[in-house]
């Protein structure tokens, strides 16, 4: 039925749009490769807005198809798809398409694209943000399982050369790190990908979330392995000791697209394709999940409140934010799916926001100790209170976008009832009280006493284009807060298709 559908399915001015999105920043990447220097950050920054401006165009044209479900194109399907022949012989497609679910984050990996090409100066690292748009973007469009594969290790050459090539000290040896956990899960998640195509017959995740193809075994093994690769990818505890170590070396540029959008594909992949493809194993697995996720919370906030480095104590962070989303997944519900998806996008603003300022303020001090850079807030009050700002907003304040993913993970995990979800969602609260107090701890530290040497010696004025960089973020940490139907508005249709199948 819906094989007839697409093939049936004219191309239109939508379709045209998801394949642009690849190629635009696919050949921004080749030309900025070979542009002078001095041309390159403009051209990088040319090829990430007009990609963001084609993420953004499905709001302006809400007439032509997009937004949209009806009883003949079920909630199941995207709100627009385009399906070619990949590798014919093989019955391999090039499957793209957009719905709900994916879109925000769509938009999320477009705009951190722009900001961070136009916060760099560096030609191969701007030409690698490009390359690190497509495969991120190729991931949460991909609607066929092989080619879901593809992109989703598209990241992983670029992404270690970023850290690598621009990173701090220790660079190598974390961009080594990072490629053999993100390599020991794609094998994995390949033996999950071949293990579904083998037994359904397809790829296609419309047909294999419409229709339960895989017995219950196959959909344990297979869920098992995906389970694995994605908590790599998020990552999640335990799997999550990369981490750290990236992200304290990175460039600035490189960590915010890791925590923005990179990590995402992980929690997205669950939900896409864990969720979608085997979900009689999800729904058993959800409290194993959720013990996993509940120890993530915790562990990764008493890590935080020990920490003295400030780029290692914000990634520690993404540990526990992380948990919230992976304990609304486990409850699989579609309050706690909805969590999870705004969780994401929420966790993407903020900690890329974060990143950006803390990444700052270790360039101009020289330092990244805690120790070392007390009196923020008399030598850069402005600086201060941005970082004042972005981390009430990660602990979860109401009224800014980091409330909704974590309360109603907690909301959602006390409605499935019983002692002992009950039980987790005190333990998930408890995480979130202690995320305020690192989070203080880490203010209190920074901003208020007198100024360390490294913090007199910084230069307190913000530049236009860390403004550029920033601004977007506040304003968007602010208006998700206070309108969370920017990112939930279209997800409840699309969430009942993964979670009850076709209607």
């Amino acid at each position: 039925m819906y094989r007839d559908y697409l093939d049936a399915t004219s191309w239109s001015a939508a379709q045209v749009l998801l394949v642009a999105m690849l190629v635009v920043p696919a050949v921004g990447a080749a030309l900025v490769a070979v542009l002078p220097e001095r041309l390159a950050r403009l051209a990088a920054t040319g090829f990430a807005t007009v990609t963001f401006l084609l993420t953004i165009a499905p709001v302006f044209a809400r007439d032509g198809g997009w937004f949209s479900y009806s009883p003949e194109r079920p909630a199941v399907l995207p709100w627009t798809d385009v399906n070619l022949p990949w590798v014919p012989a093989l019955g391999l497609e090039f499957h793209l398409g957009v719905d709900g679910i994916s879109y925000p984050l769509v938009v999320l990996t477009g705009l951190l694209t722009v900001l961070c090409c136009a916060y760099t100066r560096e030609r191969s690292l701007a030409a690698l943000l490009l390359v690190l748009e497509v495969g991120i973007l190729g991931t949460f469009l991909a609607l066929d399982l092989i080619l879901f594969f593809v992109f989703f290790e598209v990241v992983l050459l670029p992404m270690y050369a970023v850290i690598a090539g621009w990173g701090g000290p220790e660079r190598r040896a974390a961009a080594r790190k990072f490629v053999l956990y993100t390599l020991a899960g794609s094998v994995l998640l390949l033996l999950g990908v071949v293990t579904v195509v083998a037994e359904a017959g397809t790829g296609n995740l419309i047909e294999l979330t419409s229709a339960n193809l895989l017995p219950r075994g196959v959909q344990v093994l297979a869920f098992t392995l995906f389970a694995i690769a994605f908590a790599v990818k998020a990552p999640l505890w335990p799997l999550h000791t990369w981490l750290p170590d990236a992200h304290t070396e990175a460039p600035t540029v490189g960590s915010v697209i890791l925590a923005g959008v990179l990590l995402k594909m992980g929690t997205y992949g669950l939900i896409r394709v864990g969720l979608g493809v085997a979900p009689d194993a999800a729904e058993a697995a959800g409290p194993v999940l959720a013990v996993f996720a509940v120890l993530a919370i915790l562990f990764g906030a008493l890590i935080c409140l020990r920490q003295t480095e400030l780029k290692r104590l914000i990634a520690y962070s993404s540990v526990g934010h992380m948990g919230f989303v992976l304990l609304g997944i486990a409850t699989f519900t579609a309050t706690g799916v909805q969590a999870a998806l705004i969780g994401n996008v929420a966790h993407g603003l903020i900690t890329g926001l974060l990143f950006f300022l803390v990444g700052t303020i270790k360039d101009r001090a020289g330092t990244g100790s805690l120790n070392q850079l007390s009196g923020l807030r008399e030598r850069a009050p402005r600086l201060a209170g941005l970082l004042a700002f972005a981390a009430i907003a990660s602990l979860g304040l109401p009224g800014l976008a980091g409330f909704w993913g974590e309360a109603f993970a907690v909301v959602a995990a006390v409605r499935v009832g019983g002692p002992f979800w009950l039980t987790l969602a005190v333990l998930a609260a408890v995480g979130g009280a202690l995320t305020a107090a690192y989070f203080l701890r880490l203010l209190r530290q920074v901003t208020h006493g007198p100024a360390t040497p490294e913090v007199r010696a910084m230069r307190p004025a913000i530049t236009g284009t860390e403004w550029f960089a920033w601004a977007p973020l506040v304003l968007l940490t602010l208006a998700v807060g206070l309108i969370p139907a920017l990112v939930l508005s279209n997800t409840a249709l699309p969430i009942a298709g993964l979670l009850v199948g076709a209607p």
